[in-house]
């Protein structure tokens, strides 16, 4: 097997490549419709939203051969760039101006926190993924508590995503459980 196949190139060259094409499709509905309407700021901060969680991946991918582990990284990370384009595309809890949501934020930052704190362990990660869920569950709690000017029932729809977020970090965090098991 020669160094390019080992190293995974084909993979980067897809994930890469799914990134440009998601910062391409906005630019190319611009053209289309009005209903998209994005500033060169937009395309700035989701360059670098991507490059961010991309380069994120890399780095677990070169730091650690557990395939496992990497799952659990790929799985947060897209939880977290989840969150982060909900929470400022439309707002997860209202609109996207609700300070309530900056709450989403303070609890992927717990998560981050964590993370560091743990050395990026597995077994520290785990804990790390299923506290952000957790964050990610109390943050949608106290936003409601500051009352909304939405209907009852979009409260239902905006728990229904938060909590597929949230389980997308524990599933996160299963995998890095089996990844520091594997490991011992």
């Amino acid at each position: 097997m020669t160094d390019i196949a080992r190293s995974g190139v084909p993979w980067r060259i897809i994930g890469w490549g799914a990134a440009v094409l998601l910062l391409a499709t906005p630019f190319i509905a611009m053209r289309f419709t009005s209903e998209v309407n994005w500033t060169a700021s937009d395309f700035i901060f989701a360059g670098i939203l991507f490059a961010a969680i991309g380069g994120t991946f890399e780095l677990t991918v070169r730091m650690s051969r557990n395939h496992l582990y990497r799952a659990g990284s790929a799985l947060a990370l897209l939880a977290t760039l989840l969150v982060v384009w909900a929470n400022l595309a439309v707002g997860i809890v209202g609109s996207e101006d609700n300070p309530s949501n900056l709450l989403f934020i303070v609890a992927l930052l717990l998560g981050m926190i964590g993370a560091a704190l743990s050395r990026f362990r597995a077994a520290g990660m785990a804990r790390a993924m299923a506290g952000t869920a957790a964050a990610l569950e109390i943050a949608f709690i106290i936003a409601l508590t500051q009352g909304t000017d939405e209907p009852f029932v979009s409260h239902w729809v905006e728990l229904a995503g938060l909590s597929l977020f949230a389980a997308l970090f524990l599933g996160s965090a299963g995998l890095f459980r089996k990844a520091a098991r594997s490991s011992v």
